[in-house]
């Protein structure tokens, strides 16, 4: 049992900045939130308190009305200290959010906590840090830009650095106003709270022990920026401005600082972008050497299957489907990432699981990330208490997005409907080749017809697969067969899955033991004609699983490629599917579309 210490929060003030620098020493934490200036001049505006207990600090604040905590920092117990938060939290009704999580708290949540955070990497959150060398030289050809700018600041000599003291907050509060005049246009509330930040680093510069530096241009204040060391390895930037109309102040700046205050140092960590399109592109633009990943962690029923779990995945899908093992590596090797499969927990492992693969989807004439809901099962000892429920229901209010899938009968329809889920993407009715073409008709009463159809015997010297009919005949690649597949689909409900999906399905068809064909026509015009086929070999017949062949060109290959292959007979059903659609797509009109490759 977790022993249980008095664990306080009260506002952060000036009296706790050596215990909380003690603290945050022992861990040598590199995201840029851990710093006791930090948390101080954000004070106000997440209202953040901070709490010691088990020889761990912690931070408290408020984020969209609700607590958030920190991870524990300090050589305390810091699993201890997690617990703690969780009653906590359950003494209030809620749960437990933490943030930010670095790579190495994600690790210890899951061995602490299996099944209970669902743990998501904040991209918007995400830290760029560059080694000091890069940003000191501006070396190589990615970076030649920067040179130039600054050459342009410097032309005619007359610019200066200094490091920032105390003389200097009065020029660079009046140089602050002067920019917030300029952009005006564009201001938000996020500026203003900045903005306010900025002021509180200005009072306690000295205080906090921040350090900053100033360039002057003419004589006249251009630009400023302030930080401070993170760890003994790495500086943090907090703030950065410049005058944008002058050619060369940013990345000067930048440069100057970096040479005068952070030379002992291997690395410098320039903070989030908080997804801002500018503010992520000027900071991709330097190259970072490391994006430093943090997560957001929240206690949840349903959580992220994560690498450790692959043994307990790879059990329930054998005993839902019965495919072998290989074929359950196959698709986790290939398809599995951190926050793409749920689970849920019980007795101390997962036993009910659902990958939601990304896609895209056009509804109402845009393209609409969307998830592709895949692989949903349950142990049969835990079946009837909800679960695959559950995690539809979860995945639906964390997205926001259309959920799309396949059912694999007609019983499994009726349960998907009774989730929400809508007949969707078309269904187009099957048809069977068996030596002259059979036009399109019933699925069931043409294979029934076709059943004692044999497989003809393999050649024992197969040639290559060079022609077939009219068409050059090569193996397709993912970007292949992504552009052509787009380009013969697309339109209103294609569902369009990205190079890595495909790549995927290419290898999943031919570990079945089919292929996937690039065809190449010379029409006499400009531009070859292309067209993908993808096949597999299914009970003495071909299955034709997806291809942008029209039915007479399609037909009029099926002979050469019924005797290169050794069938008698083919086959092509494109099942449609089912669509669960966020409250804002209600109006979409289900029945269109193309949902076809459905990667297993």
């Amino acid at each position: 049992m977790l022993r249980q210490e008095e664990l306080n929060f009260h506002p952060i003030s000036m009296d706790d900045r050596d215990w909380i620098n003690g603290k945050l020493k022992e861990d040598k934490l590199d995201a840029c939130e851990y710093t006791f200036a930090n948390n101080y001049i954000w004070s106000k505006v997440y209202d953040v308190q901070v709490g010691s207990a088990y020889g761990c600090g912690v931070i408290r604040y408020r984020e969209k009305e609700q607590f958030q905590y920190s991870f524990p920092f300090g050589n305390g117990d810091k699993q201890c200290m997690i617990g703690h938060l969780k009653r906590i939290c359950a003494e209030h009704g809620h749960e437990l959010n933490l943030y930010p999580v670095t790579e190495e708290g994600r690790l210890r949540l899951i061995e602490w906590f299996p099944g209970e955070f669902e743990i998501s990497a904040d991209r918007d959150g995400f830290d760029y840090v560059y080694t000091v060398e890069k940003l000191s030289s501006l070396k190589g050809k990615k970076l030649h830009g920067k040179r130039n700018h600054i050459a342009r600041f410097m032309d005619d000599g007359d610019w200066q650095y200094e490091p920032m003291t105390e003389k200097h907050i009065p020029e660079c509060r009046r140089m602050a106003k002067e920019w917030i005049a300029l952009r005006a246009e564009k201001w938000n509330d996020e500026m203003e709270q900045e903005i306010a930040v900025l002021e509180v680093a200005f009072t306690d510069f000295t205080e906090l022990g921040l350090c900053g530096g100033v360039l002057y241009k003419s004589g006249e204040l251009v630009a400023f920026t302030i930080g401070e060391p993170l760890n003994e390895n790495t500086f943090v930037v907090h703030f950065e401005k410049a005058f944008p109309d002058l050619q060369g102040a940013y990345p000067m700046i930048n440069q100057q600082f970096v040479l005068h205050e952070a030379q002992r140092f291997m690395y410098v960590n320039r903070e989030e972008d908080t997804g801002d399109p500018g503010l992520r592109k000027a900071k991709m633009s330097y190259y970072p050497d490391i994006l430093l990943r943090k997560y957001r962690a929240a206690e949840s029923r349903v959580v992220f299957a994560n690498e450790t779990e692959w043994e307990s995945v790879i059990e329930i899908w054998n005993r839902c489907f019965g495919d072998d093992r290989a074929y359950i590596e196959l698709y986790l090797k290939n398809r599995f990432e951190n926050e793409n499969m749920c689970a849920i927990y019980q007795d101390g492992r997962s036993v009910a699981m659902a990958s939601l693969l990304p896609v895209q989807v056009t509804l109402n004439g845009n393209k609409e990330n969307a998830r592709y809901v895949y692989a949903v099962a349950t142990l049969p000892e835990y079946r009837n208490k909800g679960y695959a429920s559950e995690i539809i229901k979860h995945a639906a209010e964390k997205y926001r997005e259309p959920l799309i899938l396949q059912p694999a009968d007609r019983d499994l329809q009726q349960y998907y409907e009774k989730q929400g889920f809508a007949d969707a993407f078309g269904e187009s009715p099957c048809w069977i080749y068996a030596g002259k073409c059979t036009g399109k008709a019933d699925a069931r009463i043409l294979l029934a017809d076709n059943n004692d159809l044999k497989a003809a015997e393999e050649p024992e010297d197969e040639e290559k697969l060079e022609v077939l009919h009219s068409w050059a005949v090569s193996d397709a690649d993912e970007k292949e067969y992504k552009i052509v597949r787009d380009q013969f689909f697309e339109g209103e409900g294609y569902v369009e899955w990205d190079e890595k999906a495909i790549a995927y399905a290419i290898k999943e068809n031919q570990f079945c033991g089919g292929r996937t064909l690039l065809l190449t026509k010379d029409t006499g015009e400009e531009k070859l004609k292309k067209a993908v086929l993808m096949y597999r070999i299914e009970k003495e017949g071909l299955h034709v699983m997806e291809t942008t062949l029209d039915d007479d060109e399609l037909h009029h290959i099926l002979p050469e490629l019924l005797e290169y292959t050794g069938t008698a007979w083919a086959y092509e059903r494109n099942m449609g599917g089912m669509v669960l659609l966020p409250e804002r797509l209600k109006n979409w009109d289900c029945r269109e579309g193309y949902l076809g490759l459905t990667l297993g």
